[in-house]
């Protein structure tokens, strides 16, 4: 009985969302006729911070679907995010002819987003954030630009611990920079 409720305990602490971005069709000409297979990317998240996405190939979709499923589980990656709902800073990241601008926004924005880098932002927990997508809209393509620029945020802490100095110095100097801005305006 009790591993019963252990069991249980443990799938909702590692309750992971998945999501379906794109289903492509593959016919490989044969002697024969044409050979059908299909390839499958999914995002898997637990909309906490932790994001990873995959691809599979195979002659059913189901199967794409569950290869893809498992290698973004394999390839999960942890996300800094600030209050939980937004990013720290805006980013830009590049994959082949992918391009992605990925800008914090304030809360009750939501997320402004298109196709893959929507999906990508659900899964993660993001709940305020502007994205624009440029240059190719392949959706391979545009998900790994959107990693490239997510891996390469850096939260306060890390930014502190690289320079050698307290949290409360790199976050305070940055509003007081906002607060002088401010004054200089009025």
């Amino acid at each position: 009985m009790t591993q019963a409720v252990d069991r249980r305990k443990t799938e909702k602490k590692d309750e992971l969302v998945e999501k379906l971005v794109h289903i492509n069709r593959v016919a490989k000409t044969v002697k024969g006729g044409r050979n059908m297979s299909f390839a499958a990317i999914v995002v898997v998240g637990d909309q906490k911070g932790r994001v990873g996405y995959g691809t599979g190939k195979a002659t059913e979709v189901p199967d794409a679907i569950s290869k893809a499923t498992n290698e973004a589980k394999k390839n999960m990656v942890r996300i800094p995010l600030r209050e939980g709902r937004t990013l720290h800073h805006d980013i830009a990241g590049r994959f082949g002819a992918g391009k992605v601008y990925l800008r914090t926004a304030p809360a009750g924005t939501g997320v402004i987003a298109g196709g893959p880098l929507r999906a990508i932002f659900e899964v993660l927990g993001v709940q305020d954030v502007v994205a624009k997508s440029l240059g190719s809209n392949n959706p391979y393509n545009m998900i790994k630009a959107t990693f490239n620029a997510l891996e390469a945020i850096n939260s306060p802490r890390m930014v502190a611990a690289k320079r050698g100095k307290k949290v409360g110095d790199i976050v305070s100097r940055r509003e007081n920079t906002s607060n002088a801005k401010i004054v200089e305006e009025a």
